[in-house]
């Protein structure tokens, strides 16, 4: 693909975000609940996804722009001891659900990011939440996946591309990031 057309396929995705409004809302709004209450958020995802997944945690912990208070978020990614530990010991498709049946208290989110809504270990970490009655987001791509319904919130990318889906999961994470600050936490 040239990058004209990968523009193209960004502008088309971006521009029809505006269709899932109310679910953005809505996902900001649990968001700020959350960490107002004092409970964390638990973060995971795959490759770049997991990428997301750290970095949502760092502009918490750390801070976007505004510096106020770090505010709890694990991204359940960044411990490869763990995660090899996890995928050895028991399979790969547990890596996060175990880390949520350990780390999870009353009151926390469980955020998955995926641009696919099909890995294993993403639908697992759905399934503990719920099993937990922890309120959940997922951040998804190409219409959901498998994933499409497990989570009490979700934010389906518009659109067929897992790269554009991941481009606008990251504008959403910033979009959030700055709700985060205006609110003054």
């Amino acid at each position: 693909m040239n990058f004209d057309a990968c523009l193209q396929e960004t502008v088309r995705t971006f521009e029809a975000m505006p269709t899932i409004r109310p679910q953005i809302d809505r996902a900001g709004d649990t968001i700020l609940r959350t960490l107002k209450a004092g409970h964390k958020l638990l973060l995971c995802g795959n490759g770049g996804s997991a990428a997301e997944a750290q970095h949502f945690a760092t502009e918490l912990v750390g801070r976007y722009f505004k510096t106020r208070r770090p505010l709890p978020a694990v991204a359940l990614t960044a411990d490869g001891t763990l995660l090899s530990c996890i995928g050895n010991d028991f399979k790969f498709d547990d890596v996060f659900a175990r880390q949520i049946e350990g780390l999870a208290q009353p009151g926390d989110l469980v955020v998955v990011f995926t641009s696919s809504g099909n890995s294993p270990n993403i639908l697992r970490a759905l399934e503990a939440a719920k099993r937990l009655k922890l309120e959940s987001l997922a951040f998804l791509g190409r219409g959901g996946g498998k994933a499409k319904g497990l989570a009490t919130c979700e934010l389906i990318i518009p659109g067929a591309s897992g790269r554009t889906a991941q481009e606008a999961h990251l504008f959403l994470i910033h979009c959030f990031c700055e709700l985060i600050d205006a609110d003054a936490l």
